[in-house]
Order: structure tokens, then sequence, then C-alpha cells
């Protein structure tokens, strides 16, 4: 035991010489060191910063689908990706029919796996206060029960109640920007708006969400009112309009979406030998084709890194044989006073994974730079994160000993005696 801790610890001064020498030679010619490590700096770079903007990527993927819910299913006429091998065929989906009202109320009534359910039509108009006027203001108009599937919280004022959805009462609830551009810092709340040739009065604000590659509803950019009241401001029967459903807890996928399915051809009428004549979408298949487009943005970082990384390889394997070459004598003393094979190509390649680490650090500095100036973007935040960064140093240090591995077996096979008396 006594002796395998002093020989662990001979390797580690060994190593640790071997770093401190690594830094001399960095000194010694500081041109060539800078072109042998640029090359790992860059690939390092390269790859940590697409690692960095997958992550950002994701999280802006994710806080779109926790807004409105992963298992939220949706009942439109077009489906969001054709079936798997098929055709998109848009010329077809533009024919069938809209969700209606009846159809979401049959759903609601009928349906034993569903938690909640909410039927939703929207429009564009333009909301004015005073002499401020938001233009082309995303109007949706809802039920009651849209509260319980979008989970966009309130920051200010209050949701609709239930007098309120089924009462044609003319009240709404105003996206962050909306409320923003026209109040400007003034308390909107039981402020008297105009949504188009309407007047509505504001009950509350939404809390800020910021844009989302996934999200379905523009809710900064959302004017809320009940559907009732909706068939005051446009026509809601030409309005583009949509099923909303969650399932109860424990319900599973399969069956929750099978039972769906079954009561709109109930409603509909459909024989068993027709097609449906609507779509049940879910918000995961974005998540699924987002994966791909990572997939892609990953493969083309390691494509660009890797050359960068290929030739900054090549520099410290440089590096390494003229440390070796320089070094020979020492070499040669080293294993003429007993040290063995492994223990002076572990020197060498220790050496090697620190070059590699500092041009890796440098790397990294570079990323954390362009985070810092393009972190505060709303859309994609991006953050450096410390596994980000391990494992950027961690990919340099296995390309440093890879590199200097063919040097560090060079140097550890040489004849002592020919290694002293070289010159």
């Amino acid at each position: 035991m006594v002796s395998l801790y002093r020989r662990i610890s001979v390797i580690f001064k060994l190593m640790s010489e071997s770093i401190i020498f690594a830094f001399g030679s960095l000194k010694g010619d500081k041109f060539r060191t800078f072109l042998s490590l640029f090359g790992v700096t860059i690939g390092i770079f390269s790859i940590v910063t697409v690692f960095t903007a997958i992550d950002a990527l994701r999280a802006n993927v994710e806080t779109g689908l926790q807004s409105f819910g992963s298992s939220t299913i949706y009942i439109q006429e077009f489906p969001f990706a054709p079936e798997p091998g098929e055709e998109y065929k848009w010329w077809e989906f533009r024919t069938r029919p809209r969700p209606k009202i009846e159809e979401y109320v049959f759903l609601r009534n009928n349906s034993k796996t569903a938690e909640a359910a909410a039927f939703i039509t929207f429009s564009n108009l333009t909301v004015k206060y005073k002499r401020n006027s938001f233009g082309d203001g995303f109007v949706t108009a809802h039920t009651y029960d849209w509260n319980k599937i979008a989970s966009s919280p309130i920051e200010l004022g209050r949701y609709f109640s239930v007098h309120e959805t089924q009462s044609s009462v003319p009240v709404c609830i105003l996206g962050h920007s909306v409320a923003e551009n026209l109040f400007h810092g003034e308390d909107p709340i039981n402020k008297v708006v105009k949504l188009g040739n309407a007047n509505a009065r504001v009950i509350g604000v939404l809390k800020k969400e910021g844009e989302s590659i996934v999200s379905i509803f523009d809710t900064d950019n959302s004017i809320w009112v009940p559907y009732t009241f909706a068939g005051s401001l446009f026509n809601v029967k030409r309005s583009s309009s949509m099923i909303c459903m969650i399932p109860k807890e424990g319900v599973g996928r399969d069956e929750f979406i099978q039972e769906i399915k079954q009561l709109m051809r109930a409603i509909r009428r459909l024989k068993p030998s027709q097609k449906d004549n609507f779509a049940v979408n879910e918000m995961t298949f974005l998540l699924n084709t987002t994966k791909e487009i990572f997939a892609g943005i990953s493969l083309a970082g390691w494509v660009i890194g890797g050359f960068s990384i290929l030739i900054g390889g090549f520099g410290i394997a440089n590096i390494m044989f003229v440390s070796v070459k320089e070094r020979t004598n020492i070499i040669g003393i080293q294993k003429a006073l007993g040290a063995k094979k492994y223990t002076i190509l572990t020197q060498f390649l220790a050496e090697a994974a620190a070059l590699a680490v500092i041009g890796g650090a440098g790397g990294i500095l570079l990323v954390f730079l362009l985070v810092s100036a393009v972190g505060g973007n709303e859309t994609f935040p991006m953050q450096l994160s410390l596994y980000n960064i391990v494992r950027g140093l961690m990919i340099a240090s296995v390309i440093g000993i890879v590199a200097g591995f063919i040097p560090a077996y060079t140097a550890s096979n040489l004849n002592p005696v020919e290694a002293i008396n070289s010159k």
C-alpha cells in the first residue's frame, strides 16, 4: 500500500512538473505557440457555442410547451404535419369544416377522459385607448375553462367570471405588450378600451412571457375576451377556431386521443369507411421536430469545430515533438535513474493535455464574451453553463492526449544511453 502511494505521488509530481514545463514552453516561442493553440481555441469556441445555443433553443421550446401544456391536444382542420410516409395534402385540409361551438359542447359533456375543454376563435383587431392604439391585436375569444388549459398567469387584475363568459359581458384581458403600448405605465384596470367598433372594460393584464418558437398564441400581443362577447367584435362563424382539451391525471395519451377521435367522428356522423375530416394536434410534434433541428445544428458545430481542433491537434503534436527533442538528455537521465516507460509517457501526455486545455480555456473565454454580449435576448437567453464549460475542457484535454500520444510514446521508448549522449 505504501509502495502504491509513493508511485502515485511520484506520477503526480512528474505531471505537475510537466505542466510547469508546458507553461514555460509557451513563453519560449510565443508566436509558434499562438498558432499551435489557436486551432484548439477556435474549435472549442465553435463546439461550446453550439452547445450553448442548443441549450437556449431547448429552453425556449420547453417554455413554449409549458405555456400550453405538453399534454394539450388541439382539434383543428389542418394537422401540424402529415402522417408518416404521406404527403401534406393542404388542398384537402382546407375544405374541412371548422370546429364548432356545438362540437365543443358535445365533447365537454361526453368525454370521460378529459379534465377540461375550451373553444377558441380568434381574429385581428385594432385596440385603442384615448389617442393610443395597438394595430392588429390578436383577439382570442374563448370559453371559461381556457384558464385551466393555458397556464398564462395574470399579472394584474383577474380572470373572467363564469357569469361574464356566459352573458356576453364586454370585458377583456390585455397581453403585456398591448397594455404597455396603450397605457404607458398607467393602471389599466377598469379602463375602457375600444376593440374594433365595440367598447370593453379591462379587468386584467397577462404576465409577460416573451417569444417562443413553438407557441401557438402570441400571448404578449393578445387580447382575451369571452366567447359570448366575440360576436359583437367579428364574425365568429367565419373566423379560425379550435377546440383545446387536456386529459385527466392518469389517463394515457393514446386512450385520450382515441376517445376524442371517436367522439368527433360520432358528432360529425362519419361512416367507418370515411377518413377523419379533422386533425388532433399535439405540441409534442413540434418538440420532436426541433430535436431534429438540434441534431443538425450540433452536427454542423462538430464539423466546423472538428476541422479547427484537427489543425490545433497537429499544432500541439508539433510542440510536443519539439519538446521531446529539446529534453532528450533529460529523458535519458530519467530513464537511467530507473524511470519506467509509463512514467515518461504519462509525463508528456499530461503536458500535451495541459497545452490543449489552455487553448480550450481561451475558446471558452470567447464563448463567455459572446454570451455576455447577446445573452440578454428575450427569445433565446443564452447562458454558459458549468456543464458546457467542463465538457469543452474535457474535449480539449482528450484532443491534447490524442495529439501528444505519438511524441510521448517516442519519448518513452528512447534508449537512455543514446538519449544522454545526444546533442
